[in-house]
């Protein structure tokens, strides 16, 4: 698991090979990210997923409960990933194309906490 920290979040991606099949390679760091998961409980998240190509919807949903504990923890947790058909992505889990949306999110939900929503 690659991890790139910021004053506003973090980003963490799978180690991928190419040519990796990609559900593999989010399974690894599914794994990898739940032994660890506590050390970011203090920390807005951003997984990204970009460099892996047609990304299962089923394997995003393995992350639903990860990112029911940030959002009680006041943080965000948002998930980049292209071409996931977000009508089978549940509401409350955040998932963008790009990484600068992703950033933009964070950014935005920082500010609806700053002013109480």
């Amino acid at each position: 698991m690659k991890e790139k920290e910021t004053p506003e979040y973090v980003i963490l991606s799978p180690d991928f090979v190419e040519g990796e099949n990609g559900a593999d390679a989010i399974d690894d760091f599914f794994s990898e990210l739940k032994e660890k998961f506590s050390n970011f409980k203090n920390s807005n998240l951003i997984l990204d997923f970009s460099q892996l190509v047609n990304t299962d919807e089923r394997k995003i949903l393995l992350f639903s409960p990860m990112c029911g504990r940030q959002k009680d923890q006041n943080k965000s947790f948002v998930i980049v990933s292209e071409g996931v058909n977000l009508d089978d992505i549940p509401e409350e889990m955040v998932v963008v194309p790009t990484l600068q949306e992703a950033k933009d999110i964070i950014e935005i939900e920082n500010i609806e906490r700053d002013l109480g929503f």
